[in-house]
């Protein structure tokens, strides 16, 4: 049986598809969903960041001696109570954290599209929001790598001193062991993030990036990464490594599939392939024709959105209250 364009099918589709996405601030949440709206486009897509839930304005947590990272600084039932909604379809009305300014503006009203991202430091954090997320990762960058993004962007997005933005790395990090971390658990998926074995990287992507992740219950059809051995064998002037393990991670066993470095484009463009034969969305593409090489990270998205696509086209059995979606794929 011929499969039709998936967009067409979640266009269609009365349900709405929520990735709920983990992270610290700054870790590169956003970097890696990015994908999904790439593939699907702006009206099938849309993106709520937990910081709107903040009870408390910048000047109002530091009066109470609380980081943003304190479950008790955010409201997360509120924030419980409106997925609820946008997963049937209703739309909401939602306050908006201003980065610039530190303060709480709205409400202003918000639609669900037919895929929801939640991005932020409590997605996973009550068994309530686990149950309401249909596919969740955990962006897990180490140390080093998370603390020199985060300095970059707040000093260059967000008007923050170095000196500022390094005392509040110190302010958060007993609230992220305490309440962020732990969450890593429930996730469908890890991202891990490390400085690249490789380095040097042309490209100025110097980051090992390792997906690891539960195994999948079922699959739509083989999909395939294949090494140019060309390429190798003709001593290509670009290092990367790949390799697959067993890991064992806050008590789960979990694949860990690890690429660094760069490889080249034509291995990324069977793989853009493999999702474009089973969607039938045309074009997935990570980097326009004249691209050569692409970098872990790039790789690491792309996989990363193949594996949602297979759970958005399988979860049709598992999901309540969704008349007529049952069997459709």
């Amino acid at each position: 049986m011929e499969i039709p364009n998936f967009k067409d099918v979640i266009a269609s589709s009365p349900c709405v598809f929520t990735i709920g996405v983990v992270g610290d601030s700054g870790s590169g949440k956003t970097t890696f969903t990015n994908i999904i709206r790439h593939i699907f486009g702006d009206d099938l897509v849309s993106t709520i960041t937990l910081d709107d839930y903040h009870l408390y304005d910048r000047d109002q947590r530091r009066a109470r001696n609380l980081t943003p990272l304190a479950p008790e600084a955010n409201n997360l039932a509120g924030l419980e109570r409106d997925i609820a909604l946008l997963k049937n379809g209703k739309p909401i009305q939602k306050m908006r954290y201003n980065h610039d300014t530190g303060k709480i503006e709205g409400p202003f009203p918000f639609a669900p599209a037919k895929i929801v991202i939640l991005e932020g430091l409590h997605t996973l954090f009550t068994q309530g929001l686990r149950d309401l997320i249909d596919f969740s990762v955990f962006v897990d960058p180490d140390e080093d790598v998370k603390f020199n993004w985060k300095r970059k962007r707040d000093t260059g997005e967000r008007g923050y001193s170095t000196r500022e933005v390094d005392e509040e790395i110190e302010r958060r990090k007993a609230d992220y062991l305490r309440y962020v971390a732990p969450q890593r658990r429930y996730a469908d998926s890890v991202i891990r993030i490390t400085t690249s074995e490789i380095g040097n990287l042309p490209g100025g992507n110097d980051y090992k990036i390792t997906l690891l992740q539960v195994p999948l219950e079922r699959r739509v059809e083989d999909t395939s990464i294949t090494i140019d051995l060309f390429s190798i064998l003709s001593l290509s002037d670009r290092n990367f490594t790949l390799s697959f393990s067993r890991e064992t991670l806050d008590g789960r066993k979990l694949g860990a599939l690890a690429f660094d470095g760069e490889l080249p484009a034509d291995t990324v463009r069977i793989l853009e392939r493999s999702i474009e034969n089973q969607t039938k969305v045309h074009p997935v593409r990570m980097c326009n024709n004249h691209c050569t090489w692409v970098s872990s990270t790039e790789i690491a998205r792309l996989i990363l959105a193949w594996r949602i696509i297979n759970r958005r086209i399988f979860i049709e059995d598992e999901w309540k209250g969704c008349p007529g979606m049952k069997g459709t794929w």
